[in-house]
Formats: C-alpha cells, structure tokens, sequence
C-alpha cells in the first residue's frame, strides 16, 4: 500500500476538558487491548478537515482516571499499533511563568520529570539488550513549529516556549514546591506529560504537547486553586486549543511521513 496522508492518522490525547472532540466526523470506534493491559480509553477515529485523526482520552470517558493511574504504556501502544505517528497531547496545566496566565496556550519545548513510581519505558523484563534512548529534546521540534503556526495563524494569546514541570498528582502542589521547579526553571506545570512523552520516543513517534493553563500554580495568587476557577479556564481557552488542532492537522498529517528525528 502507498503512504499518503489520506491513510496516516494523527493522534491526539485529550485531557482534563477535553474528553471528546466536537468537531470530528467520527468514523469508527474500536475497544482495543494491548501487551501492557488495556488504554484508557476506545479509539474514536474521525476526520478533522481532510486528514484522518485518532482520539483517546486520557482519563478516560467519563474521566475517571487519575494521573498517577493512567496506562500510559497502553495508550501509546494502541495509538501506534492503530497506526498514528504524530501524537498531540493535550494537558491542562498550572502556569507558574509571569505571562501564563489562565486559558493562556504553552506549547512546550523542554521538561522536567518530578513523577515518582510510574510505568515509564517499554524497554523492561526480558530483553536481548539495554535500550537507552537520547532524550535530549522531548518534543519533536518540527511538531511543536506546525503548532505554533496554527496557533499564530488563528491570532491566539500563547507562548512557543516553555518547561514543563510534570508532578505525580492527583493533588494539586504546595507553594514551596512551586517555588523549587521555579527555581529549576519550570515554566508550567502539569501532572500527565511523563511518562507519556518519553514512551512516544521509544516508540519513534513524533510528540508534542499543547497545553492549557487552566490556574495559577500554588502561590501565584493571594487565593486557594478552585474548581470552579480552573473549569472557567477551560471553557475560556479550549476553543484555541481546538483552533488549533484544526489548523494543524494537514500538516502534521505530512510529518507522519517522516520518521522521527532522533
């Protein structure tokens, strides 16, 4: 069979706030299991514009699943073996940097991990060989420039740079821990981008992150974070976050082409 992008489907992960997408002319949906156990959601798999898309959600839908229990193995598993490879994930996240505020968009470009006990490498148990990847840029650098022209072109509030701070959860952080990954040079900070980006690597996907700052990290603000704060958020900057996945989709469905870029 030919390639094309009329056949390579992108990935897209949704988190808190996006549990389904609302422009996707869904096409199919499939319960699939995988050597690491099951994903934590069906793969719904649709069009948005031209380009065919597989959606999972990461929580689960309804969203059920806290971040520190989600499969992420399984997950990026069945999204390759369903044939994506150029992953979008979405995360929502606390902004810790001066100018990203509330429904303000990240899209990262480095990260730190903080998360502790989690399922993190398919390279375990019996193997031939050590595998130990270069991890050096988590994103995949032409993903994150296809992002940031979406996000430009739709004349969105966002920023193309950023640490990404990923914390165990589910409770929300301290104020002193904050001040320590601002110290260590966090930008943002969220509880579901590892080890989901380093199993994409592994896995030779193209990843990228597109985050939504949903609260002011911990002691950013003279108040405690609510729900009701960090859902006005949501419904606020999620409609960028769809802008721009719309927008991206052709050209990310190219780069699927490609192999990753070590």
């Amino acid at each position: 069979m030919t390639v094309t992008n009329d056949n390579v489907p992108v990935g897209i992960i949704g988190g808190t706030g996006l549990t389904s997408l609302s422009n996707i002319q869904i096409t199919g949906e499939e319960t699939v299991t995988t050597a690491w156990g099951e994903p934590s959601s069906a793969l719904v798999r649709g069009q948005l514009g031209d380009q065919p898309v597989i959606f999972l959600a990461r929580h689960g839908n309804p969203h059920r699943i806290p971040p520190h229990q989600v499969n992420y193995r399984a997950n990026i598993q069945a999204l390759h073996d369903a044939g994506a490879r150029v992953l979008v994930g979405v995360n929502a996240v606390g902004g810790i940097h001066a100018n990203m505020g509330p429904a303000h968009i990240v899209i990262p470009d480095q990260l730190i991990d903080y998360t502790w006990g989690r399922a993190s490498t398919f390279f375990e148990g019996e193997l031939e060989e050590v595998t130990h990847i270069d991890f050096t840029w988590p994103y995949d650098q032409e993903a994150r420039q296809v992002l940031i022209d979406a996000a430009r072109a739709a004349s969105l509030s966002f920023s193309g740079f950023g640490v990404y701070g990923a914390t165990q959860g589910p409770r929300l952080e301290t104020a002193a821990e904050i001040r320590r990954m601002e110290r260590d040079g966090c930008d943002i900070v969220g509880m579901t981008g590892m080890p989901e980006a380093v199993l994409a690597a592994e896995l030779g996907l193209r990843y990228v992150s597109l985050g939504l700052v949903v609260n002011w990290a911990a002691g950013k603000t003279d108040h405690i974070i609510t729900m009701a704060e960090i859902e006005e958020a949501i419904a606020q900057g999620m409609s960028g976050v769809r802008q721009i996945l719309e927008r991206s989709m052709a050209s990310l469905g190219q780069l699927a082409l490609t192999p990753r870029s070590s």
